[in-house]
C-alpha cells in the first residue's frame, strides 16, 4: 500500500491543528504557505476530514479550522482511512491461494496496527533519536 499525496498532506494539515490545539483556528492558508503546499489542493482535503468529525470549521475574519477531539484521541488510522479508503496492500479477497491470502490479511493488519497505534500526539511529540534510521515505528 502507497499512501499518495492525499494522505501524507492530510495529515500534514491534521498535524499543524494538533501542535495548536486550545489556541484557536488555523486557516489553509498559513499551513499552505508553511509547508509550500497549494492551498487549493488543502481545501480538497479538509472537507472529507470536517465531513468525517475529525475538525471543525470555524468561520469569520480569523476563522479557520481546529480538531473536533484532543490530539491524543484521533490517530493517523482515522485521518488515512478518511482520505485514502480502506487499507489494503492487494485486492485479497480474489485471491484463489489461501496462504497468499492470509499473507495478505496479515499485512493490511500490521499496516492497520500500527497506524491505528499512532495518534496525532504521537507524531507531532516524535524525537528523532538518531536510531529509527528514517523509520518512526517498526512492525
Amino acid at each position: 500500500m502507497k499512501i499518495s499525496t492525499k494522505g501524507r498532506y492530510g495529515l500534514t494539515i491534521m498535524m499543524e491543528l494538533a501542535n495548536r490545539f486550545g489556541e484557536g483556528p488555523v486557516s489553509l492558508k498559513s499551513i499552505a504557505q508553511r509547508h509550500d503546499l497549494s492551498e487549493h489542493y488543502l481545501e480538497q482535503l479538509i472537507a472529507p476530514l470536517r465531513n468525517a468529525g475529525l475538525v471543525k470549521s470555524i468561520r469569520g475574519a480569523y476563522g479557520g479550522y481546529v480538531l473536533s477531539k484532543a490530539p491524543e484521541e484521533i490517530t493517523s488510522g482515522d485521518i488515512i482511512r478518511v482520505l485514502e479508503g480502506p487499507i489494503s496492500p492487494v485486492e485479497f479477497a480474489e485471491e484463489e491461494d489461501p496462504a497468499k491470502r492470509y499473507l495478505w490479511l496479515r499485512i493490511r493488519d500490521s499496516i492497520s496496527a500500527v497506524l491505528d497505534s499512532t495518534t496525532l500526539k504521537d507524531l507531532i511529540s516524535f524525537q528523532d533519536d538518531g536510531l529509527s534510521d528514517g523509520y518512526m515505528f517498526y512492525i
